[in-house]
């Protein structure tokens, strides 16, 4: 089981990315798909999560209103648009999956990572 992100990069502040998360693993369709932030320095934080269906998502507070999850699960995908970007996105955001029934707020909550991707926003 594979979780490859992509899609990061240099932006300036207002501008927007779009990350892409692909999974291997044909029961991964369902699982519950997220995406976490790590800024240099701090700790790992939700960022947001979303069940298969998309019925069901969640998002930190600092990110509601400018970032939007979706996914194509005939592709197995999660994206996360990211719109206004502020230099406090600045982070390595990771995806990752869970089995589970329930969208969960924490790393914890998700068993399957993927690897990084760098976002830059400049001031």
């Amino acid at each position: 089981v594979q979780l490859q992100a992509s899609g990061g990069g240099l932006v300036q502040a207002g501008g927007s990315l779009r990350l892409s998360c692909a999974a291997s693993g044909r029961t991964f369709s369902r699982a519950i798909k997220g995406w976490f932030r790590q800024a240099p320095g701090k700790e790992r934080e939700f960022v947001s999560a979303s069940n298969w269906s998309g019925g069901s998502t969640e998002y930190a507070d600092s990110v509601k209103g400018r970032f939007t999850i979706s996914r194509d699960n005939a592709k197995n995908t999660v994206y996360l648009q990211m719109n206004s970007l502020k230099p406090e996105d600045t982070a390595v955001y990771y995806c990752a999956a869970s089995s589970g029934f329930v969208v969960g707020t924490t790393e914890y909550d998700y068993a399957y990572w993927g690897q990084g991707t760098l976002v830059t926003v400049s001031s």
